[in-house]
Parts: structure tokens; C-alpha cells; sequence
């Protein structure tokens, strides 16, 4: 089975700061991966390194067997970062429609994957809101719902667990 994500030999600084040093691992399809380690390890930086906006100093990274040049994220990723990204002047289905447009998504693909992604997310009766109203729980699953929309092959999410209530967090991995 062909790797799906390969990270070799990444390393970056910051500065005087060694945030990575050499992080190395292959992730096949189906496989999930958790990047565990103290604050200030270099989990947050491989994310980004990996999501296209940081660019390594040394080492290389792959998606699909395609090099990243640390310029674009590729479209088979999905990101959901660490804080709520979301637009709150936006109700909820704006929120999906803009980020829904930002991953190439338009017309009938469009409604329908707003139409799924708020059904899946137990938003389709506030989708009208803004996201202010939202409970930050609702908040949450919105975000991360934004960075899914596109089905993408590889998605990445930043501290996935921050903030979530058990619910949530299972509405959220059964749209996973």
C-alpha cells in the first residue's frame, strides 16, 4: 500500500529556536496519526510545514508521492487549525459557502456539501444564525467542518480535542 503522507528528515528553525529536528514518518491510507509531545515540541509547526505555510529549512515532505514546495496547500489536504477560523459576522451556511468557494467548490457541489456538512454537524436549524449566537461547541464543530467540506484525502487537525465536549467531538468524528 503506497504512503498517503511522508515527512523526511524535516527540520526548521526559528531563529535560534530548533522547532523541528529531523521528524520522519509515512502515513498509509486509513491510517490515523497523532503527534503527542509538550508544548513547543513542533507539533503545530510539522502541521503547518505540511499544510504549505511554513516552509522547511531541510528534509522533504509528500503527499500522494507529489513534493510539497511549501508554497500552496495541496487540495488533497483538509485543515482544521488549532483556534475557531471562522467568520463571525457569517452565519454558519455562509461560513461553509466562503470556505466551500476557497477549496473550489461551486453550484449544486457547493449546496449539496453545505447541505451535508450542516446535517452531519447538527447545525441545519441554526444555519441561518451567525456564528456569534453559536455556542462555542457549535463553534467548534463548524470549524472543523470548514476544513472537511471538500472531502479531502488527508486531513490535518490541530489540537482536535481543545474545547470539545464528548458529543461534539463524536459528531465531528462521524463525519470524519
Amino acid at each position: 500500500m503506497a504512503d498517503v503522507l511522508t515527512v523526511r528528515g524535516g527540520r526548521k528553525r526559528f531563529g535560534s529556536v530548533t522547532a523541528l529536528d529531523g521528524a520522519s514518518f509515512a502515513l498509509r491510507r486509513g491510517e490515523l496519526l497523532a503527534l503527542l509531545g509538550p508544548n513547543g515540541a513542533g507539533k503545530t509547526t510539522l502541521i503547518r510545514a505540511i499544510a504549505g505555510r511554513v516552509r522547511l529549512d531541510a528534509g522533504e515532505i509528500r503527499v500522494f508521492d507529489a513534493v510539497l514546495d511549501g508554497r500552496h496547500t495541496p487540495r488533497e489536504l483538509g485543515i482544521v487549525p488549532q483556534e475557531i477560523a471562522v467568520y463571525p459576522m457569517l452565519t454558519a451556511r455562509e461560513n461553509l459557502e466562503v470556505f466551500g468557494g476557497l477549496h473550489g467548490l461551486s453550484g449544486k457541489d457547493l449546496t449539496a456539501q453545505v447541505d451535508w456538512a450542516l446535517e452531519g454537524i447538527g447545525l441545519a436549524d441554526r444555519a441561518k444564525e451567525s456564528v456569534r449566537q453559536l455556542s462555542g461547541g457549535m463553534r467548534r464543530r463548524l470549524n472543523n467542518s470548514c476544513g472537511i467540506l471538500h472531502r479531502p484525502k488527508i486531513v490535518l487537525r490541530d489540537e482536535p480535542t481543545v474545547g470539545g465536549v464528548t458529543r461534539s467531538r463524536d459528531r465531528i468524528s462521524a463525519l470524519l
